[in-house]
């Protein structure tokens, strides 16, 4: 997703010389059409993220739009007093773009694995935390965070499935229906879409109807959605790649207390375990462990809806 992220991103600086691009020494093979292209948008900071968040605040202040760009945890949690601090605080229009979320560089360990991300991005005040799930919610969420409309967090995966029609519309804090069920909901953020719609596929054959919503915001959820599907299909799974704490599960779970809503099967699927996943593999291996692959999710949702 990284390519259609830097691409749409070409598109906005084609037009918006204030839209600048700011990496921390690493993804020349998807970075360097654009430093090629606007090399005067492009800065290569080295390996020192914080300087880099500094610096974006510090052009963000001046009147630019910022994206700083790194993998996993570097661009976000090396850099969290910086964002806080000169970011969040001012206003200022500095989008951090982290490519890899979850379990996306699972062969490098744990220090690789954006799992907690979500939860502790979500919780600053003045950021707009993205999480698109497939190939249209990378590109519109990267419109809507270049429009300057302050701190930005944009999750990435590594890959996305593309399961949009040509005249969807894009709009930040609503859920988007991807498909219609009857006993259960799912409601997902990020590329663990594609292994989500595989498990309704898998219950389908079991004769179990399941509904689809992705949540590209995980800082304005929309309540809307989330009612309509309780009361039509009563059962909500939370769907992601991340700790079940803090992330999309809790933020769902937090509207639906506050809402008085009574779901009759309420779960989030996500890493469970209060310690790190030591495990190295590929994503999908780390997924499969996790039970986050497409046969875990619906082995979970099943047993479930059973009891």
């Amino acid at each position: 997703m990284r390519d259609i992220f830097i691409d749409t991103l070409m598109d906005i600086a084609a037009t918006d010389p204030n839209v600048m691009l700011i990496t921390g020494d690493l993804g020349f093979g998807v970075v360097e059409k654009f430093e090629n292209t606007y090399p005067s948008q492009y800065i290569n900071v080295g390996v020192a993220e914080q300087n880099m968040t500094a610096l974006a605040a510090g052009l963000a202040l001046s009147g630019k739009t910022v994206f700083t760009y790194s993998i996993a945890n570097f661009p976000t949690l090396r850099c969290l007093e910086q964002i806080r601090n000169d970011v969040c605080y001012h206003k200022a229009n500095v989008v951090a773009v982290s490519i890899g979320g979850g379990f996306s560089y699972g062969g490098l360990g744990a220090s690789h694995h954006a799992t907690e991300d979500m939860a502790i991005l979500r919780a600053l005040p003045n950021m707009h935390a993205l999480v698109p799930s497939d190939a249209f919610e990378v590109r519109e969420a990267t419109k809507y965070l270049a429009k300057g409309i302050g701190a930005g967090y944009l999750r990435l995966d590594k890959t996305m499935p593309n399961t949009t029609g040509a005249k969807e519309e894009f709009e930040y804090g609503k859920a988007r229906l991807l498909r219609q069920g009857s006993d259960a909901t799912l409601i997902v953020s990020g590329g663990i879409l594609k292994d989500a719609l595989e498990a309704s596929d898998i219950l389908a054959e079991k004769g179990i109807s399941v509904r689809i919503l992705t949540m590209p915001s995980i800082s304005a959820i929309d309540m809307g959605s989330i009612a309509t599907a309780i009361e039509e299909t009563k059962a909500i799974f939370t769907v992601e790649e991340h700790r079940v704490v803090g992330g999309l599960g809790s933020a769902v779970a937090e509207l639906v207390l506050e809402m008085g809503l009574k779901p009759s099967v309420f779960q989030r699927l996500g890493i469970r375990g209060i310690g790190f996943v030591n495990d190295v593999g590929t994503q999908n291996y780390m997924k499969k462990i996790s039970q986050l692959d497409s046969v875990g999710l619906a082995d979970q949702i099943e047993l479930s809806l059973k009891v």
